[in-house]
């Protein structure tokens, strides 16, 4: 149910044909829209239902496979006999030691760093889940002693709840668990930030007393994980950790880890990605190997080369003293006012999009720094603007294209300048998801400078 765009729909597909099953894709989007997932399908004995659902093909249905983007509330799942998800499929099938990761923003760049982490002790290690990679494509080739990590949204960890009943929560038993940050997200689906939490809860709700949970020391929420979980707690900081604390945190420049046998870096002061958000997130990604039995050096060495994921901060051109960064997986105010605090010197910053139900209060006040603002067209940049002119923040646009809106960026950049494309909002209408938008703002940028 949901085909869906980022390969969870499709490869649920392609793993339960190659096992045997009659499987029928239905999906409200049209085969249009759906296109480029179809032909990844081709040759696959898959019946299509597109542009619609029909009752009779759940309740008929031995398993539907719901995928991450449907509602739980959409009223043709009631009618299904058991539901499951790609993620509680590959639960079920493997028995690999796991690490699982979710939190507002930072979990994918956490993932990855912590990925080349393991890789470096042993390069069967795999990745998956929310960072559109399902954990289906690789679990027929998975060798059993290779590690995996997952990154889990909320949808994902929640989809478990309508598992086996609600038993579905217990299949997820990761040997560390770690919850970046709790901020306000996805309010268009969940209308109440208790209900989001409630979902980002289920990470650790599985695990037993001999894992780990990492845990928010700068957040109400991680000492309410803290007291919560099954597991053995580990913090992390942007802060030194009080004394009798174990965890891992910054500090002069660098990220150190305290642990039994004491302290020792994990982020040097040299590592690639700079901010200190991206500096947190590399040190979650050094305190889950470690607990996970990786040396703290190697830990270390991996993680003063990681250079970063694509879409995340993501430095992909110069031109003439012109910097370029593509972070369109900026999809709330707090990571585009994270991305913004980063940088020096002169900033064009490209905002704005389409509105989660989110708040724009301290949007005025991120936006004050930069040399420019320049605003797509959308529902939240509507909600944005009376708050900027309120402040009297000036702005360019808002723009009806991305192309229009940087055409008018790069004729304003001049050596020293940094255009930064951070939205802080979604991505829908103008874009089929923050991934195609930050590659279709590369692709331009590209071109323009191609041209120059």
């Amino acid at each position: 149910m949901g085909l869906g765009l980022h390969g969870g729909g499709l490869e649920s597909a392609r793993y339960l044909c190659r096992h045997g099953a009659q499987v029928t894709v239905t999906d409200t989007r049209s085969e249009d829209v759906l296109r480029t997932a179809i032909d990844k399908l081709d040759g696959l004995p898959i019946r299509y239902v597109l542009g619609r659902h029909e009752e009779k093909d759940f309740s008929s249905a031995d398993i539907v496979i719901k995928n991450p983007a449907v509602p739980r509330t959409a009223p043709m799942l009631a009618t299904s006999r058991r539901i499951e998800t790609d993620i509680s499929l590959f639960l079920k099938m493997s028995k690999n030691l796991l690490i699982a990761i979710t939190g507002t923003k930072g979990k994918s760049t956490v993932v990855s760093a912590l990925h080349a982490v393991l890789r470096s002790s042993n390069p069967a290690a795999r990745l998956g889940g929310n960072i559109t990679v399902s954990p289906l494509s690789f679990l027929d080739q998975l060798e059993t002693d290779a590690p995996v990590v997952l990154e889990l949204s909320s949808f994902q960890l929640g989809d478990l709840t309508l598992v086996d009943g609600g038993a579905g929560v217990k299949l997820l038993r990761p040997s560390v668990a770690a919850v970046t940050n709790i901020l306000p997200d996805h309010q268009n689906y969940y209308h109440s930030m208790e209900r989001y939490v409630a979902d980002k809860r289920i990470i650790y709700q599985g695990q037993g007393a001999e894992q780990f949970t990492l845990c928010n020391y700068d957040q109400p929420e991680g000492g309410e994980f803290a007291r919560e979980t099954p597991a053995r707690v580990r913090y992390f900081s942007r802060n030194r950790l009080p004394v009798g604390a174990h965890g891992a945190y910054l500090a002069e420049g660098s990220g150190w880890i305290r642990l039994e046998a004491g302290e020792q870096e994990l982020v040097p002061a040299h590592s690639r990605l700079q901010g200190e958000h991206a500096r947190i997130n590399l040190l979650i990604a050094g305190l889950a190997a470690v607990l996970f039995g990786i040396p703290a050096s190697r830990a270390a060495e991996v993680l003063a080369a990681f250079a970063g994921v694509e879409h995340r901060m993501e430095t992909f051109a110069e031109q003439d003293g012109v910097r370029f960064i593509n972070d369109s997986a900026a999809t709330i105010p707090e990571a585009t006012s994270a991305a913004v605090t980063s940088l020096s010197g002169r900033v064009l910053l490209i905002a704005g999009g389409t509105d989660k139900e989110l708040q724009f209060e301290g949007f005025p006040e991120t936006v004050s720094s930069v040399a420019e603002l320049h605003l797509l067209a959308g529902s939240a940049t509507e909600k944005l603007i009376p708050a900027l002119e309120a402040e009297g923040i000036g702005f360019n646009g808002p723009y009806d294209t991305l192309e229009e809106c940087l055409a008018a960026v790069v004729n304003r950049s001049t050596p020293g300048t940094t255009v930064l494309f951070s939205p802080g909002c979604a991505s829908f209408g103008m874009f089929l998801n923050e991934f195609d938008r930050g590659s279709r703002f590369k692709e331009l940028v590209r071109e323009l400078l191609r041209g120059r």
